[in-house]
């Protein structure tokens, strides 16, 4: 599947993180293709606190030709000593294509091209779908630990080349 990553705005992550949907979208999106409000307030609180809004950005994932919106990624916070977090989310309709993998290969290469030494992402042990688009971009778990909500999460690592 053919997919691309497009900045979502400071405006329509005002909307999203006030559980609505943006007005002016040049996108159609699929059912639960658009962040959730908890993503976009984190990424407006950042960025209102002085973080840099390339590492607090929020991207739409546009499957190509029909431009059509099916899922989320971004990075979930500023670069710290060199690592950058990121998250992302697939429409249902949409998992399993490999759009996915797509979308978080552009994310990682733009994370590096901006001067990231590692990526990381934080997994659910029982979210399999998530641990095989990281395994396929060659990240490395490195065991489990726990996250801010002190909840089990595997770690995935992967270092710029």
């Amino acid at each position: 599947m053919s997919v691309f990553i497009v900045p979502i705005t400071l405006p329509e992550l005002t909307e999203l993180a006030q559980s609505h949907n943006p007005g002016d979208l040049q996108y159609a999106f699929a059912e639960d293709a658009l962040p959730p409000a908890f993503v976009a307030a984190r990424a407006l609180t950042q960025i209102s606190e002085g973080q840099s809004e390339q590492w607090c950005r929020v991207f739409y994932i546009v499957k190509e030709p029909d431009n059509m919106i099916i899922g989320s990624c971004g990075f979930k916070s500023e670069l710290k000593q060199g690592s950058v977090e990121i998250g992302y989310s697939i429409s249902t309709n949409y998992r399993g294509q490999g759009a996915a993998t797509t979308a978080i290969r552009q994310l990682v290469d733009d994370a590096f091209s901006m001067g990231a030494a590692q990526v990381v992402a934080e997994i659910l042990p029982d979210n399999l779908a998530s641990a095989r688009v990281v395994q396929k971009l060659h990240f490395k778990c490195v065991g489990p630990q726990l996250d801010t909500e002190n909840e089990l999460v595997d770690l995935w690592v992967l270092q710029r080349q």
